[in-house]
């Protein structure tokens, strides 16, 4: 429970009664802005922003759930590795996926089974796949996670301790709206390429 930075005021006058004005006026002063930045440190952190051809999807990170994919995504993040590629699954009422060095290529014949060339151990959690989850894609095994992943646009609790939750969309849903209702092929590509043009790391 986030705590308001105004619940407890009453007591601190009662307690401060005895004291001048000016003191207390300077003792609360001091509480709520401690207060105050104590929220907005609790809450800053990095995000990523996905400038895609439908628009921009921020994504916050949970690191303490899962610091190796959040470590991993911001890497590749930062070294460009996620420009240009696409979101080269879509299915609506569940998700969109994208982060495929292959989907760089307009060959789609290869599109989906493309790596970072390494994997990265699985770090399932308890954060449930509820709407805007930012979870890692995986093949069979738990720990082949490499650069791969998919925003749900539909609460999908299956998928619950088998995939990696390690983000959640702050600001963009609507963008993942209009990307899962995309037309597309037999394999679930969209028939029109939509790239993420640009994946950057920001501070909040």
């Amino acid at each position: 429970m986030q705590l308001s930075p105004f619940q407890g005021s009453e007591f601190l006058i009662e307690f401060f009664s005895g004291r001048t004005m000016n003191k207390l006026l300077q003792i609360t002063v001091i509480v709520v802005f401690g207060v105050f930045g104590m929220s907005t440190w609790v809450h800053a952190g990095d995000v990523a922003v996905i400038e895609t051809t439908k628009g921009t999807i921020e994504i916050s990170f949970m690191d303490d759930k899962a610091p190796g994919h959040v470590k991993n995504f911001k890497d590749l993040a930062n070294k460009k590795f996620y420009d240009g590629t696409t979101f080269h699954r879509v299915l609506p009422g569940f998700m969109i996926q994208g982060g495929d060095p292959n989907s760089k290529d307009p060959d789609k014949s290869k599109h989906g089974m493309g790596d970072p060339g390494y994997t990265i151990k699985a770090e399932f959690n308890d954060v449930p796949h509820k709407r805007g989850i930012v979870s890692m894609a995986r093949s069979g095994h738990p720990d082949s996670a490499g650069s791969q992943f998919f925003i749900v646009v539909k609460d999908s609790n299956f998928l619950d301790g088998k995939y990696t939750v390690f983000g959640k969309v702050t600001k963009g849903m609507d963008v993942a709206d209009q990307i899962v209702n995309a037309p597309r092929d037999g394999r679930d590509n969209p028939n029109e390429r939509i790239e993420m043009k640009r994946v950057t790391i920001k501070k909040r």
